[in-house]
């Protein structure tokens, strides 16, 4: 099977989860228009506690669909969206990715990956037991 993105989403509000659309439009070093992370500098209200000036690394959320999968089998049943992705890819080994790399989406747009993400406290919140399901640990804990 071939690589595919399966869903995009934005919303202009802080929420956990994001609506799915039909599109989204990639502004070259903003990320995703209209959505709260979307900027120069970081918009997640954690860091901009911290320090507001710092730049925002997290302009656009990847997840790929086969996490969902994996999290059903756990008894997590969730969609595109739920745990706040702009994309949600299928048949791209996301976390193999190394920073730096560029991935292609559609005909036009091109991302460059910052990072890994890790897991807030939010998702605790959004289903019990969820946290400790993404997180993967090694034999040293």
């Amino acid at each position: 099977m071939s690589a595919k993105v399966v869903s995009v989403g934005r919303d202009a509000g802080h929420a956990f989860s994001k609506p799915i659309g039909d599109t989204i439009r990639l502004l070259t070093g903003l990320g995703v228009e209209g959505d709260a992370h979307c900027g120069i500098t970081v918009k997640h209200r954690s860091r901009v506690a911290i320090d507001p000036s710092q730049p925002n690394l997290r302009q656009v959320h990847l997840i790929h669909a086969e996490l969902f999968d994996e999290l059903k089998l756990a008894g997590f049943d969730l969609a595109p969206g739920d745990l706040g992705e702009n994309v949600t890819t299928h048949g791209i080994d996301l976390l193999g990715l190394p920073v730096g790399a560029r991935l292609q989406l559609g005909n036009k747009a091109c991302i460059e990956i910052t990072g890994l993400r890790n897991p807030c406290a939010q998702i605790e919140a959004f289903r019990p037991g969820l946290l400790s399901a993404v997180l993967g640990r090694d034999s040293e804990g």
